[in-house]
């Protein structure tokens, strides 16, 4: 997969244990390190979904018309076609007559027919395979529950202490949400990712975005709890506002959903990849397609083909100016060094148009420069020079983005120096050509990219 076009890795906790996660996290890093490439890992937490319980290998089919029985999860419970355990305590006393469930991303529909003191009854309206541990959406507001929850914070503090590199938080529902898990990491912690998949998210979407460090649009739960029709317009509105603010946004969900068993996506799903990447996403996320495809190799080939193919025919010109007018707008009366950070980012892509520079070098501690020059979308390569291997990694899910470590430096003449350095060994850029180099000062207490330099490689 990685030879294929994987840049990063999505390890979700909701499915196996911690324990299994872990031991994936040091798989991907031990293959990342023999192939030379840099990988991220992004842990996913299970938030507060609630799940039926495990259905057996292969899965089961749900036909539809069939009766079944609700029960409540536990130890040693399991699902089948005929009975389904659901994993919350509360779920089914929060259930009345008439009540309609959705399974996994809206495949599979049951309509409530009766309620008993310990155990429901539903009919499949509409059936299909169900297989591992598929949500359980029930109706709206009968479940008080909020994100993270402890268990979350549990798995959170074990990810971080094993230098994961990114946590997705799941069902955020506002900026407190985000600011909790914060809390619980500190700010050298992992990168926090942000999942809009609630409407309250959607509803408090920049400040969501302004304290998250990126931001996922997790559209298969997002199409459950809002309307259908409004799923493409909130994708393209959480793109938008998340590059304004310089976070990566990950699009995720039935990208190619036909290759968990079909050799090939249909057509639709391949103008979906395309779109997204021409809404402006920075990555694109496939799930179902390689934890259970059949294929999940040619699923990495498939979409890496589709998004290189649609690359070409992105304007890159017209996204720059416009982003450059809309930032302008989203500076103002943001604190001193984010509108810094913003003038000389800007300042960097017109540069990088006008005086036809080979490439981009951003020389960077968190990776705030990189994803500040990267939301441009400049036609030639952005090359972070880093010396943190954590942010190497976290920079895979930043567009266009290519990092290369150096040793830290100390002062900027030097920071500078050494990363046309590193970038020349690479053999990046060679004698002669002009590079743009920016960088911030390492000794200043509130940190801003401040500084723009042109320089020809010696």
């Amino acid at each position: 997969m990685m030879t294929a076009g994987m840049d990063a890795a999505r390890v979700s906790l909701a499915h196996g244990s911690l324990d299994e996660a872990l031991d994936r996290l040091r798989l991907i890093r031990a293959v990342s390190e023999e192939q030379g490439r840099t990988v991220g890992v992004l842990a996913d937490l299970p938030g507060p979904k609630v799940r039926a319980e495990s259905f057996p290998n292969g899965g089961a089919r749900l036909t539809e018309g069939a009766p079944l029985e609700l029960v409540t999860g536990g130890v040693g419970e399991t699902s089948g076609a005929q009975r389904i355990a659901i994993d919350h305590p509360g779920a089914l006393a929060a259930l009345a007559e008439g009540d309609s469930i959705v399974l996994g991303d809206g495949a599979i529909e049951l309509r409530v027919t009766s309620v008993g003191v310990d155990r429901a009854w539903a009919t499949v309206t509409t059936g299909g395979h169900a297989q591992g541990r598929p949500g359980v959406a029930l109706p709206s507001g009968r479940l008080e529950i909020s994100s993270p929850t402890v268990e979350d914070l549990r798995l959170l503090d074990a990810l971080a202490e094993a230098g994961i590199d990114a946590v997705a938080i799941s069902f955020v529902r506002s900026a407190a949400d985000v600011e909790r898990a914060r809390d619980a990491v500190g700010d050298d912690g992992p990168m926090l990712v942000a999942k809009i998949e609630t409407q309250e998210a959607v509803d408090a979407l920049e400040d969501v975005i302004s304290v998250a460090d990126g931001v996922m649009v997790a559209r298969g739960d997002l199409g459950i709890r809002c309307a259908l029709e409004d799923v493409p317009h909130y994708q393209k509105r959480i793109i938008r506002t998340g590059v304004a603010f310089g976070r990566p946004v990950i699009t995720a969900t039935q990208m190619l959903e036909s290759m968990v068993r079909a050799p090939a996506p249909t057509r639709a799903e391949v103008s979906d990849v395309a779109n997204a990447v021409f809404d402006g996403t920075s990555a694109l996320m496939l799930s179902g397609e390689t934890a259970i495809g059949h294929d999940p190799v040619s699923a990495v080939a498939t979409m890496a083909r589709v998004a290189k193919r649609a690359e070409q025919e992105f304007n890159y010109e017209l996204w720059g100016r416009n982003l450059g007018r809309q930032q302008t707008v989203e500076a103002q009366g943001a604190p001193v060094p984010v509108r810094i950070t913003a003038a000389i980012s800007a300042a960097a892509w017109r540069a990088a148009t006008d005086a036809e520079v080979t490439a981009i070098i951003a020389c960077t501690t968190t990776g705030s420069t990189a994803r500040a020059i990267s939301r441009f979308r400049p036609t030639v390569p952005v090359l972070a020079v880093t010396p943190s291997l954590r942010t190497a990694r976290q920079l895979s899910m930043a567009w266009g983005v290519s990092p290369i470590l150096a040793d830290r430096r100390t002062t900027t003449d030097d920071i500078v120096w050494f990363a046309i350095q590193a970038v020349a060994e690479q053999r990046v850029v060679r004698a002669g050509d002009l590079v743009a180099v920016l960088v911030g000062s390492p000794t200043d207490p509130d940190p801003a990219t401040d500084t723009l330099r042109l320089v020809r490689v010696q």
